[in-house]
């Protein structure tokens, strides 16, 4: 079914799958341009080096993590009601939904990897080690998107205004996340507030271990794997709570 999701997205187009790799290949080369000629960033790496392309870099890798969040979010309250022959028709595990649209959203998120560790390699940046380490930083993340996932698949059949919420939210996470700015430049009175962002955490760490070669904060992703299980565990619980109630509604 994520095979599925996947190719019917392109289905029809010319490119067809390939627009996979091109929509994150432009939009990188757009970032360069805008942010590393255009308004002329600088970010310092980790190898002390100063050329165009950093900032441009880093913003790339905060919107991986975002896009993967948002896509998600974005589709979650709509799933059962998109699915309603699986509700009234048949007997289907219908917990399974929000993981296609994960699926689908991960196969793009790996594309938008290969992408930056590709322009890296192409501008000259050494690829890290540290780079292997980012399924460990992404895993809780999964956890905590997918537990979400159920919450608003289940209350979006029930109210139906949640997709428009949800966009309001997406909207204002986006600028309240350090994508467009490090975590670094904030205050330090501002910077305390910015991690309650489940989003924050996890850009950073992204940055981390990829552009900056460093280990992850174990701590932190410790707290955070265990705020992503319960995350998980709370949004299944309550959808398994509450889909007996999806026949009626629908």
């Amino acid at each position: 079914m994520i095979r599925r999701e996947i190719i019917s997205r392109y289905r029809g187009s010319i490119l067809g799958l390939l627009w996979s790799f091109v929509t994150p290949l432009l939009m990188l080369a757009i970032y360069t341009f805008v942010f590393s000629v255009v308004f002329n960033a600088r970010l310092e790496l980790a190898d002390g080096t100063d050329n165009r392309f950093e900032f441009a870099m880093v913003l790339f890798a905060g919107l991986i993590i975002f896009n993967l969040f948002s896509e998600c979010m974005t589709r979650a309250p709509a799933l059962i009601l998109n699915n309603v022959n699986y509700v009234k028709r048949i007997i289907f595990p219908l917990e399974i939904l929000p993981w296609i649209t994960l699926g689908a959203a991960l196969f793009h998120t790996c594309i938008s990897f290969l992408v930056l560790f590709a322009f890296l390699l192409c501008i000259g940046q050494p690829l890290f080690w540290t780079a292997l380490l980012l399924p460990v930083v992404i895993l809780p993340f999964i956890l905590l998107t997918m537990g979400l996932s159920w919450f608003l698949a289940s209350i979006g059949v029930f109210v139906r205004d949640i997709s428009q919420f949800i966009g309001l939210v997406l909207t204002m996470l986006l600028f309240m996340s350090p994508i467009f700015y490090p975590a670094s430049a904030l205050p330090e009175s501002v910077r305390t507030y910015l991690f309650l962002n489940p989003l924050t955490f996890i850009i950073e760490q992204t940055r981390a271990v990829v552009l900056f070669g460093q280990l992850p904060d174990w701590t932190g992703m410790a707290v955070y794997y265990a705020v992503g299980f319960l995350v998980a565990w709370s949004g299944l619980a309550w959808f398994q709570k509450t889909r007996k109630g999806f026949g009626d509604v629908l």
